[in-house]
């Protein structure tokens, strides 16, 4: 998966939020709809796409969409 599929599919996630105002660069955390249920959302997203498991804890190390998407594809190795 490409990292514009990633920000199509993680823009799913909310209900106010089009994809097409998101880029990689993209601090997902300041968006006004992230919330710990995003959080869920995210997690869901890794494991159906990717089969990949992400913690509270990896996730905390991201900011970016990018640096989402590195961390998800990284475990998917």
């Amino acid at each position: 998966m490409e990292i514009n599929e990633f920000i199509e599919k993680f823009a799913e996630i909310f209900d106010d939020t089009e994809a097409s105002t998101l880029t990689p660069q993209t601090n997902f955390r300041e968006l006004d709809e992230w919330s710990s249920l995003s959080a869920l959302g995210v997690m869901a997203l890794a494991d159906e796409e990717f089969d990949v498991e992400l913690s509270g804890v990896e996730m905390k190390k991201a900011n970016t969409i990018q640096e989402l998407y590195e961390l998800i594809t990284a475990k998917a190795s």
